[in-house]
């Protein structure tokens, strides 16, 4: 990554700050015109900055991609722009900032921390620019346009009574949370609990954390794995994780133990690797969102704003639970496979 001063140029379409952990442009999609000093580009284009939580997790390149589309079809300008990792909320604030100096013309943003990016969303807001908040809700969304999300807690739900079905009354589970502040996973880990409750699981572990990457998420899992380990299994039956990243730490944490296939698996979300895992039965069923739509609704819904349209405060944009009985179904295959930037 190309290091400069940390200060914006009139002319730079990206910042990229000191910090090695800051947002880089890699990922960014702006049209050659963006970056003018006015809510819209030189072309006469709508000017939206999109946000996400981060630009690594195949999840977020299929985000990029709806919104790439809604872009084309509406005359939009986008910038895309997000932390690397999905744990730098600093660097996702001084995104939002960034974005509310320039005058966009509308924010879209997946808040890292459902309470720290209240304060820089408010102040876009009092700038007059509209904001709609995706995947990720905020604890305070006064003022907002509207959540573009998955039900998340409904998603989670599934997972739990899916395993319900498999275990029956009195299995042991075991569910690795994904990062505290993440709205949209704590809804699934809520969903889930209470699913499994309902069903008469025995949750014995439910407290440790994966944190933002796949290398942290199997550091987790391996000692979740050594703590529950045993003679040549484990003395629990079935696993849950929330999000792409944990699944496949603990995914890789798994077949490294020889343990893959062995246990009753669910995850959230879906990549390459993790849907070559449910082929194989070594994920049992990936709670699947539609991340393509996530984008393209957003965008659709942050130009009616713009445009004095009305908005629906809370759109859903789905979710399906695969498994290796129904994968091949067309629009399980869809959701499996989606569009990617």
């Amino acid at each position: 990554m190309k290091l400069w001063p940390c200060a914006l140029a009139s002319l730079a379409i990206i910042a990229v700050g000191c910090n090695p952990s800051a947002p880089t442009d890699n990922n960014a999609k702006t049209d050659a015109s963006s970056g003018g000093s006015g809510s819209a580009s030189s072309s006469g284009k709508i000017q939206i900055a999109m946000i996400p939580k981060g630009t690594t997790h195949e999840f977020w390149k299929s985000v990029h991609a709806g919104a790439d589309e809604a872009a084309k079809e509406l005359n939009v300008d986008l910038i895309w722009k997000g932390p690397l990792k999905e744990d730098d909320r600093d660097a996702q604030i001084q995104v939002v900032e960034d974005m509310t100096t320039k005058g966009v013309k509308g924010i879209c943003v997946a808040p890292l921390d459902d309470k720290a990016l209240r304060k820089p969303v408010e102040e876009a807001m009092n700038a007059k620019i509209p904001v709609v908040v995706f995947d990720s809700g905020l604890a305070d969304a006064t003022g907002t346009v509207s959540l573009v999300a998955t039900d998340n807690k409904k998603g989670g739900g599934m997972a739990g009574e899916a395993m319900g079905k498999d275990l029956g009354k009195g299995g042991k589970v075991i569910m690795m949370r994904y990062q505290e502040g993440s709205a949209s996973t704590m809804q699934r880990e809520e969903g889930f609990l209470e699913a499994a409750k309902a069903a008469g699981l025995d949750v014995v572990s439910s407290d440790q954390y994966a944190g933002a990457t796949v290398e942290s998420a199997q550091k987790t899992a391996e000692n979740l794995l050594t703590r529950f380990k045993a003679g040549d299994g484990l003395s629990v039956a079935g696993i849950f994780c929330p999000n792409e990243s944990s699944t496949f730490g603990m995914l890789r944490a798994l077949q490294d133990a020889k343990l893959a296939g062995k246990v009753k698996f669910y995850g959230f979300d879906a990549s390459p690797k993790l849907v070559e895992a449910l082929t194989s039965g070594e994920i049992n069923g990936l709670v699947v969102q539609n991340p393509f739509n996530i984008g393209k609704f957003s965008i659709e819904s942050i130009v009616k704003a713009i445009k004095g349209e009305k908005v629906e405060s809370r759109i859903d944009t789905g979710a399906t639970l695969a498994t290796k009985a129904n994968m091949e179904e067309d629009a399980v295959k869809k959701v499996l496979n989606p569009p990617k930037l």
